[in-house]
């Protein structure tokens, strides 16, 4: 298939982007994992079969090479379909339902809590793998939808449930904005996979709540609470570093919720809650505000105090992605060229520091002065962010990047 068109005035060309892609999941190539599931790759892309199987990298392998699929990228379709057998049976809880977070190489669960962040990644994956015909997929987001529903989606409240023990007995006291923020992601794409409005509209009820939160607390996003949903500011002030949940605003998060609120609009339409197109923009000026370029080095702090002074300054792929991508989002919305400055000046950023062309893939850390580093994400286990950062400019707001994929395939 040939490369996607490009809707951007500024920034790498389409066949660069394309080009980017394909060498990002060429990186995975070994990433399946002999005990079954996703590995984590190390920085030259060989497994490191001393950590667990995770689930949220084996749904995010399923849904990256399943994109690659779509695509015609030589190798990606057995690699998802060997990364969705993984979910189906290894990283699959057969006594209970559902899925653990983790197992290892032996298959004995790593913990045995059930968390709506994996399962978010786990619909995910379905609805991709659906979208590229992989065998097992309907089957695979059937349960995976079953679950959700039956155990993380609170309809009263329109949020979601942050955790559960193994057997879906006790729900953990902790509720988070990032495991909402997947499930609108995944909401998404399962109403374009399965045609059922009814998960749009979940999806836009939860964004309801990121809007709220923007508007109270200026566009920095809380990110932790309590089983009410009373926000906790100071939820691991003394591990600010958490890769999972870091104390204070999480830069990445604010440009993530940026790009999801467009697309949500996008995908309503008329339907759509008020406001998305300014809080997307609030939570975009906050984000680079705070983030961008403010400690004497580019790049993106990690996290900033509720003032908006950096706490963790260390740069983490993922946040310059969904900086690039949150751009992308923007201009296509609005039209203004500020939108498509930032996207090429963050792709140069990209380049000039993250890009490793030596090893493959994207340094997942740099430390405060750019140079690679590993205190927070050792390896380079993630595809997920840098891989849709190639995509998401060349696509439209609506509808998702699989169903996206498929009809510019059949065009």
């Amino acid at each position: 298939m040939s490369a996607l068109p490009s809707p951007m005035p500024a920034g790498p060309s389409d066949d660069w982007l394309d080009a980017e892609l394909r060498r990002l999941l060429a990186f995975g190539r070994r990433i399946i994992h002999p005990a079954g599931g996703a590995a984590w790759l190390d920085e030259t892309g060989a497994p490191d079969l001393d950590r667990p199987v995770h689930t949220w990298i084996t749904s995010r392998t399923v849904h990256v090479h399943g994109l690659g699929a779509l695509l015609g990228v030589e190798g990606c379709t057995p690699i998802a379909t060997a990364a969705l057998f993984g979910l189906r049976t290894t990283l699959h809880d057969d006594d209970h339902g559902g899925w653990f977070s983790a197992v290892d190489a032996t298959g004995a669960p790593v913990g045995t809590a059930k968390s709506c962040y994996d399962h978010a990644f786990v619909m995910l994956a379905g609805a991709t793998a659906v979208t590229a015909r992989l065998p097992g997929a309907d089957a695979l987001l059937g349960e995976a939808m079953h679950v959700f529903e039956q155990h993380f989606w609170d309809d009263s409240s329109s949020r979601v449930v942050d955790e559960w023990d193994r057997s879906w007995t006790t729900a953990a006291p902790y509720r988070g904005l990032n495991a909402a923020m997947h499930s609108v992601e995944a909401m998404l794409a399962v109403g374009d996979a399965t045609g059922e409005a009814l998960w749009h509209d979940r999806a836009a009820r939860v964004a309801e709540l990121a809007t709220r939160l923007a508007a109270t607390y200026d566009g920095r996003l809380p990110e932790h609470f309590g089983p009410d949903w009373t926000p906790d500011l100071d939820l691991n002030r003394d591990r600010p570093d958490d890769p999972f949940k870091p104390f204070g605003a999480t830069v990445g998060h604010g440009l993530e919720w940026s790009r999801l609120l467009l697309h949500v609009e996008a995908t309503l339409g008329e339907r759509a809650p008020a406001g998305l197109l300014a809080t997307s923009r609030l939570l975009f000026d906050r984000a680079v505000a705070d983030g961008w370029d403010v400690d004497g080095a580019p790049g993106f702090v990690y996290t900033t105090d509720w003032d908006g002074a950096p706490v963790v300054r260390e740069r983490m792929h993922w946040v310059v992605a969904e900086a690039i991508a949150a751009a992308a989002a923007l201009h296509r919305r609005t039209g203004e060229q500020v939108y498509a400055e930032r996207y090429a000046e963050w792709w140069g950023f990209v380049v000039d520091h993250v890009q490793d062309v030596e090893r493959g893939s994207w340094h997942h850390e740099l430390d405060p002065t750019n140079q690679p580093q590993a205190s927070v994400w050792p390896g380079k286990p993630d595809l997920y962010h840098a891989v849709q950062a190639t995509l998401l400019p060349r696509l439209p707001l609506a509808p998702g990047l699989a169903r996206a994929v498929a009809l510019s395939a059949d065009a």
